[in-house]
């Protein structure tokens, strides 16, 4: 069979190589054509545009990019008729992968949403656009499958794909040892502002200045490959004594007592490690004015532990609640031996219970190819 996919981040390139491997075991004539990244490619994909030219977030930033998206808009649809797939398969990126599940299903392709939008969160409406133009929908969280039955959408939970992901990790021996070995003996906190631009602007340097007034921790940040590492010592020229080291996360959640985590995949990744945490999120002003209309009411929190756990399990700063004195406050509660410590971790355990068993990447190909392929 032949395959499409459309992934516009990070996250979404790590499953969707996952996915790929899954695939190709179980259908020995797959052929990828995919938006996505370095993991794709390694997969075996053949990758026509990469996420890092694609990353926009926030109403302001993607109005200001706008005529760059409808150009990627038009070249995925040209891209899409010539390949002539036999399924499209969507991960998240909804502003962007929501208007192609409607061009390929209008073409006659089979389309598939790979860890669908948040349309419980915000703009409910979309859920009758995803139900008209998507054939199979994948939940990424287990109360989601619930709200899309309710709309009577053709939906399955497998599993969350982030569980394949730290099960097929395996640990930098040489890097952990440099650190359990140091003559520095201070307790680990590592450092997750984010894997865009306008994150790392709003919200590093509060984390960093955080950091800064408490010298009793030492302190990593985890930096990612869509970024340069010039554009983080930027930010790092006036703290030599954090360090910053880049391709190491899952390394460092399994060193660290606790982190500063930007709200994001992140968030339930530090937790699947059992890494106490606290979330951290801020953008510009307009962009969180014009998000507070449109997110559902009744949703309560942003930070994924949070939401699959629907209580108060990490601390959510944001905005104007993300600022030095905060964070310093909350970070000492996970990082020293309090009760919102433990409670954390035991919340952890739970939410390990919920959130599926390994195997989710291999239990989507077979169900996408037991649906989609051709007799």
């Amino acid at each position: 069979m032949k395959y499409y996919i459309i992934s516009g981040e990070a996250s979404g390139d790590l499953h969707g190589s996952n996915l790929i491997r899954s695939l190709q075991t179980l259908d020995a004539e797959a052929d990828f054509r995919c938006w996505g990244g370095d993991l794709m490619r390694q997969a075996g994909a053949t990758v026509v545009k990469h996420y890092r030219d694609l990353a926009f977030m926030g109403f302001v930033e993607v109005a200001a990019h706008l005529g760059t998206i409808l150009r990627n808009m038009r070249f995925c649809r040209r891209d899409i008729k010539a390949y002539r797939p036999d399924v499209v398969i969507l991960i998240d990126y909804p502003g962007f992968n929501m208007p192609m599940a409607r061009f390929a299903h209008r073409q006659g392709f089979k389309v598939v949403y790979y860890i669908a939008p948040q349309v419980w969160a915000w703009r409910t409406g979309r859920i009758k656009k995803l139900k008209r133009y998507v054939d199979q929908i994948y939940t990424l969280l287990p109360f989601e499958h619930k709200f899309y039955e309710a709309y009577g959408a053709t939906v399955r939970f497998e599993g969350n794909p982030l569980v394949d992901a730290i099960a097929a990790y395996r640990p930098d021996e040489e890097f952990i040892a440099r650190y359990r070995n140091s003559e520095d003996k201070r307790p680990l906190v590592v450092i997750l502002p984010g894997s865009r631009k306008q994150e790392i602007k709003h919200i590093f340097p509060v984390m960093l200045r955080a950091a800064a007034r408490m010298p009793q921790y030492r302190y990593v940040v985890a930096g990612t490959h869509t970024l340069s590492e010039e554009l983080y010592r930027s930010y790092l020229r006036d703290y030599p004594e954090i360090e910053w080291v880049c391709g190491h996360t899952y390394d460092l959640f399994s060193l660290a007592r606790a982190g500063m985590v930007k709200s994001g995949t992140s968030t339930l990744e530090a937790a699947l490690f059992s890494m106490p945490q606290v979330v951290c999120y801020r953008t510009t002003p307009a962009t969180y004015r014009i998000g507070r209309l449109l997110v559902n009411k009744e949703v309560r929190f942003i930070s994924l532990v949070n939401l699959i756990m629907d209580k108060e399990v990490v601390t959510e700063l944001l905005q104007n609640d993300l600022n030095e004195a905060r964070l310093v406050s909350e970070l000492e509660k996970v990082a020293e031996d309090t009760g919102f410590r433990k409670n954390q971790k035991k919340y952890y355990t739970e939410l390990q219970e919920v959130i599926g068993l390994p195997g989710i990447s291999d239990r989507v190909a077979d169900s996408i190819i037991s649906e989609f392929k051709r007799l």
